[in-house]
């Protein structure tokens, strides 16, 4: 990515929440995977809107706070990708996939709190 490009991380969570919910529709529905997907579902979607949510923070504290919760669900939806692709094999390319892209959603919350935590609250 260029660095005159403007970076939209909305609309980089909103894809990956997308995408999620096109790989929850290839998965057949049982007993077993049902609860998974649930999770995943709850965990992949939470990205984004607490993206949102942050994007609107009424304090740094709030900021923090909300990214934070971005980075423990972006956490949590790389587990549920694991025990999905554990458990129901023929999505493991495309699990792998997401689970990078998770993982690099992960990263990015991880730096955008730590560079809140030594600069001041612009917003």
């Amino acid at each position: 990515m260029s660095n005159d490009k403007k970076y939209d991380l909305e609309e980089r969570t909103s894809k990956f929440a997308e995408n999620i919910l096109e790989l929850v529709k290839a998965v057949p529905k049982n007993l077993l995977t049902k609860p998974l997907l649930e999770q995943l579902i709850r965990s992949a979607t939470s990205i984004g809107s607490n993206y949102c949510e942050a994007d609107c923070a009424e304090s740094r504290k709030d900021f923090e706070h909300k990214l934070g919760i971005c980075k423990k669900e972006a956490k949590e939806t790389k587990y549920w990708l694991r025990i999905l692709s554990k458990t129901f094999p023929e999505i493991t390319p495309k699990a792998r996939s997401l689970w990078r892209e998770a993982n690099e959603l992960q990263l990015i919350f991880i730096a955008i709190i730590n560079k809140s935590k030594t600069n001041e609250f612009r917003h």
